[in-house]
């Protein structure tokens, strides 16, 4: 029996640190909701869900990007609605002014001009400073290392079945007759732009499914990494805490060891 160096109380003195080193790391995960408090918790699994993140959120901005696309493809098709109205109508002007006397043709043709400068208007209209009607075909990128959708675009202001409509007069007979044809062939045309975007639309739809599939599913390998399984992890936090506290006590009674050492000498 020794009284400078206690071994037993070093050795519980050991212990208890290991396990309440244990117990703040439970502690720390469980109120962070994380595996990985630390660096050191897991540096491989670190490693991994930083790549992880950086995906995601490339995936996310990259979804932002397919809405974004989604909106500008879906305004042009409500302009284009618009101008299927506005050449239906001229249509019909024009079927009526042939039968129409000089003074209603030029009435008549009033309406009808009115509506072609619709026509020509809507095509100088932008969406965030981007001409929806310029028939440059539209970039959209769809994932973080340069994939790209390229979407068809649509002209009013260049294509000729529509800037044949300008100067246009149905206020004779015979002037509304070549104005049908040439109004004719601008419905012709609309059909084939309006369907162009549909199918625009379609590509967008189908794009945006595919990144939020990966997106939840990258998300979800991230979770099995980063994320705390909190019922086994309760269970090892209930444990560290009995260890700790069983530690304590042995500790106290590894320090009260030496006072024996008093009986040994009380006679002396």
């Amino acid at each position: 029996m020794v009284i400078n160096t206690n071994i037993a109380a070093l050795n519980a003195a050991n212990d208890l640190d290991q396990s309440n080193n244990a117990l703040n790391a439970s502690l720390a995960r469980l109120s962070t909701g994380s595996q990985l408090v630390t660096a050191s918790d897991n540096p491989a699994g670190l490693a991994e869900s930083i790549s992880l993140n950086a995906e995601i959120g490339q995936t996310n901005a990259a979804n932002n990007n397919v809405g974004n696309a989604t909106s500008f493809l879906q305004t042009q098709d409500g302009y284009l609605q618009q101008v299927g109205s506005a050449l239906d109508q001229m249509a019909a002007l024009a079927v009526e002014a042939q039968d129409n006397t000089t003074t209603q043709g030029a009435d008549y043709n009033s309406e009808f001009s009115a509506l072609a400068s619709f026509i020509s208007n809507t095509a100088k209209q932008s969406f965030n400073g981007v001409s929806l009607f310029a028939g440059t075909s539209l970039t959209v990128t769809n994932n973080g290392v340069g994939g790209t959708v390229v979407l068809t675009g649509v002209s009013l202001a260049t294509a000729s079945a529509y800037t044949a409509l300008a100067g246009l007069s149905i206020s004779s007979s015979t002037s509304a007759v070549a104005a049908l044809t040439a109004v004719t062939a601008a419905i012709t045309q609309l059909g084939t732009d309006r369907a162009t975007v549909g199918a625009n639309e379609e590509t967008m739809s189908y794009t945006n499914q595919e990144l939020t599939v990966l997106g939840t599913n990258l998300t979800a390998a991230n979770s099995q990494i980063s994320d705390v399984d909190v019922a086994t992890e309760s269970t090892t936090f209930a444990k560290d805490q009995i260890l700790v506290q069983s530690g304590t006590a042995m500790l106290s009674q590894a320090n009260q060891n030496p006072q024996n050492v008093l009986k040994l000498i009380e006679n002396l």
